[in-house]
């Protein structure tokens, strides 16, 4: 049976779990990364827990403030020793064999967004988005601490400064200096027609039917596969590559959702059974798929999929 201590501290600061984690990966852009940082987190906060004052005017607050000061802490110490995370389509030829790439978010770990007011819950929806991921893995880490505590978490600069043990002044100068490249419009996650332009993908993959794939496609559309490098952009590249690659199989997809948008887990017929090939992440943004992003090692289990089908 567990201690008073221990319920106490367990009760203290389950709540923020799943909003720490999600921070952790925006931080790292690595769902694997940021739970071995998550629970860093959990066991240094239990060995700190029988001196921490939290206000007691603010007490819930309190507590959230000082695990997210130890979880940024120890990402930025992580990331001191580690290469960013990338997305093939953001790297040239030559760096891809020291990159490290982005990994895919199941949308069940951002379940603590449902609890946030609209414009809260907005913003931490738009910070899983691939593409905010990859502008923010080119900020220098103390630089993305900053813009994550200040722009997505909400955080004055006063309680921003003391999270990163450092002045308010060393703080508005970083994000001055942590400029994103100008957005695009936000994909159209919610808008209607997306869910049916996803189902409709999905069944032309499995047709075999790459005109039908191609035509859901806008004309600068881009795929790619990490970790494979290379990529390809325009309907022509993808067609080309699609009916001399991946069409030759016969396919399965399952639908899933990843960083705020609708996603496939996609099987590959082997023979005796459709085995796991890659999770694709779709951008849809004007009633047309922007991108694709097949992410080949994405673990299936963490988005509760299958490991085969069996026809």
């Amino acid at each position: 049976m567990p201690s008073i201590v221990e319920a106490e501290f367990t009760a203290a600061v389950a709540p923020f779990r799943g909003e720490v984690t999600a921070h952790c990966y925006r931080m790292l852009g690595s769902l694997a990364d940021a739970e071995d940082i998550v629970q860093e987190t959990w066991l240094r906060a239990w060995q700190a827990w029988p001196g921490f004052r939290p206000r007691l005017d603010d007490r819930e607050r309190s507590v959230r403030a000082w695990l997210y000061k130890i979880a940024t802490n120890r990402c930025l110490t992580f990331l001191g020793r580690t290469a960013r995370r990338e997305l093939p389509t953001a790297v040239t030829p030559g760096e891809a064999q020291e990159v490290r790439w982005l990994e895919p978010l199941p949308d069940g770990l951002m379940s603590y967004a449902d609890h946030l007011d609209p414009a809260e819950r907005l913003v931490a929806w738009e910070s899983v988005e691939l593409a905010f991921l990859v502008a923010l893995q080119h900020l220098p880490p103390r630089q993305r601490a900053a813009l994550l505590l200040r722009e997505v978490l909400g955080y004055s600069a006063a309680e921003t400064a003391d999270l990163l043990d450092t002045s308010v002044a060393a703080v508005n100068s970083a994000l001055q200096r942590a400029r994103l490249p100008r957005a695009q419009p936000a994909p159209d996650r919610d808008a209607p027609g997306t869910a049916e332009l996803a189902r409709r993908y999905a069944a032309a993959w499995e047709a075999g039917d790459v005109e039908a794939i191609v035509a859901m496609l806008a004309e600068d559309a881009r795929f790619s596969m990490p970790p494979l490098p290379e990529w390809y952009a325009g309907r022509d590249a993808i067609r080309e590559f699609l009916v001399t690659g991946p069409l030759t199989d016969r396919w399965r997809f399952l639908p899933t959702s990843a960083n705020g948008m609708p996603a496939f887990a996609t099987y590959s017929w082997d023979g005796t059974a459709f085995v796991p090939m890659g999770l694709d992440v779709l951008t849809v943004r004007d009633g047309v798929v922007q991108e694709v992003v097949s992410f080949l090692e994405a673990d299936f289990s963490r988005f509760g999929l299958p490991g085969r089908i069996e026809r």
